[in-house]
């Protein structure tokens, strides 16, 4: 018994490493090649960067007709005029990192998700402030 528990593991890593989660993405799936620090996150060079890249096209959150009112095109957009989206050193209580974690409906809602970095870098500039930096 022990022994099939042990080959059926090793087939499990040996065969599916690959096996990728949807919600879950690696590294390099994310529909922007921006990485994020651990700290001092900053909105001009991470945050709004990511956004032009994955979210801002003219039928998500960018400055053309779309279904949502949130323009994520620059920091007064982002955290000034949708009120909750982002609250400043509140990561758990902004439906933007509930959003691209999954939680409710997630985004972007088609192609790849954001990476566990850039994820993590969101969640950091907004507990550091949500600064216009």
């Amino acid at each position: 018994m022990r022994l099939t528990r042990i080959i059926v593991a090793g087939l499990a890593l040996y065969c599916f490493p690959g096996c990728k989660d949807q919600n879950n993405p690696v590294d390099g799936e994310s529909p922007s090649n921006v990485v994020f620090p651990v700290r001092d996150v900053s909105y001009q060079y991470h945050v709004q960067v990511l956004f032009d890249q994955a979210c801002n096209s003219a039928s998500c959150h960018g400055e053309g007709a779309h279904p949502s009112a949130l323009k994520l095109t620059n920091w007064g957009n982002t955290v000034i005029m949708t009120p909750g989206v982002v609250i400043p050193g509140k990561p758990d209580a902004s439906t933007l990192v509930l959003r691209i974690e999954g939680r409710g409906a997630i985004m972007p809602p088609y192609g790849n998700l954001l990476n566990q970095n850039q994820i993590n870098g969101i969640r950091a500039w907004i507990v550091e402030g949500a600064k216009n930096n």
